[in-house]
């Protein structure tokens, strides 16, 4: 069961009902957006907004990173592969100049460029494994329970709770053997480190695009797709879209876009709230994480995009007629969301991020430690592959939404 059957619909949900869905997350996102500019900064807002608009580009796109990786590695179908390649090389190309001169238009930017440790081999494979025990990666998971996965809210909950467990064993973690952080961009020059990169990029496309002629005869196209309204949008629309998205983060918030640090944040908070004293937690305890344990969730960047992506994936499923949540859960498919959700938060730890935060934005940021991280999680999603049926899980043999 994949994060798009959680959402698809039994019955085709009425069209009033729907309309109905999609005003009310239009209603909700004017609704936070104000109260974001008022009680925050309209840096905030603007942020929200941009959030709100990668929800809507990832559930109309179908962009999933989850899904993408099962066809390729089960079926050797790579329309969602080659699409994040077109994604990676047009922020590759924003990206470097950008990075290499330290400003956007006068805003300061920095990547997301972390160590090069064994956490993070060890962090992406336990993500992996589980994306595809969980239904999704961590974008995946906010835009399914934003267009009514009830198993991704399951999902999600646990990701919450791996994410607080990551944090709590971090200290040791990061004892382990590692290199510093190592940046394409500044080691080779920002123009050198561009031509290696979509070197690279151009390589994969023409392997995968091969193992997709060979195993398939055609090798599907990432252009042709549904309607504007109701989608689903071509694949490399959505590429497109989401590459100029996260510059726009970029210039923003001062630093790519990120999904996974939020949710230990949210984690945090509850448990300092219940009265645990999260806040003698190292990965708590610096000024910063202090206040943000006191303050409300509506002042932290990353907690303002996820939600935008929520409600993002909310009004389009409403326009695509597809909101129309199915509550029965079997319990092995309850229980493989406990597990993988646990994995996707204690692993984006480990890893010092995610599908977003480490792969996309990592790479994108010229960091080797990204390319050791998607490394790694495929060979987790390989193994997660084989985990599915032992929870009745069915095996695609196409692109579904996570």
């Amino acid at each position: 069961m994949s994060a798009i059957e959680s959402f698809e619909p039994v019955n085709q949900p009425s069209l009033i009902s729907q309309t109905r869905v999609t005003a009310a997350a239009i209603a909700m996102v004017g609704g936070l957006a104000a109260l974001i500019l008022f009680s925050q900064t309209p840096t905030l807002a603007a942020l929200f907004l941009t959030g709100t608009l990668m929800g809507l580009v990832l559930y109309h796109a179908t962009f999933g990173f989850t899904s993408a990786f099962r066809v390729l590695l089960a079926d050797g179908q790579s329309a969602g592969l080659r699409a994040q390649l077109v994604m990676l090389g047009l922020a590759c190309t924003l990206f470097f100049p950008t990075l290499a001169a330290g400003n956007l238009f006068g805003q300061p930017v920095v990547g997301s460029v972390s160590p090069v440790a064994t956490s993070v081999v060890v962090g992406a494979f336990m993500f992996g494994v589980g994306m595809q025990m969980g239904g999704g990666c961590a974008s995946g998971t906010l835009f399914a329970v934003g267009g009514g996965g009830v198993r991704m809210i399951v999902t999600l909950a646990f990701f919450i709770v791996g994410s607080v467990i990551g944090l709590f064993h971090n200290s040791w973690w990061q004892s382990l053997p590692a290199l510093p952080p190592i940046s394409l961009v500044k080691e080779l020059g920002w123009e050198t480190a561009l031509a290696l990169n979509l070197g690279v990029f151009a390589l994969v496309w023409v392997v995968v695009s091969a193992i997709e002629k060979r195993r398939h005869g055609v090798v599907d196209s990432i252009f042709t797709r549904g309607s504007l309204l109701r989608g689903p949008w071509p694949l490399v629309g959505g590429a497109i879209a989401l590459a100029l998205l996260n510059f726009l983060t970029l210039y923003l918030a001062g630093r790519p876009w990120g999904v996974t640090a939020a949710f230990g944040l949210w984690g945090g908070k509850i448990l300092y709230n219940l009265g645990f004293a999260v806040d003698t937690w190292v990965p708590y305890s610096s000024p910063a994480q202090q206040k943000a344990l006191t303050n409300s969730v509506l002042g932290d960047v990353t907690s303002v995009m996820n939600i935008g992506i929520m409600l993002g994936a909310l009004a389009a499923a409403g326009l695509a007629h597809k909101f129309n949540p199915v509550w029965r859960i079997p319990l092995r498919h309850l229980l493989a969301s406990v597990l993988g959700g646990l994995l996707l938060g204690y692993g984006a730890r480990m890893a010092y991020g995610c599908n977003i935060g480490a792969f996309f934005s990592g790479i994108s940021s010229g960091s080797v430690h990204g390319w050791l991280w998607i490394a790694s999680c495929l060979v987790g999603n390989y193994a997660g592959l084989r985990l599915r049926p032992f929870f009745d899980l069915p095996i695609e043999r196409k692109l579904t939404a996570c």
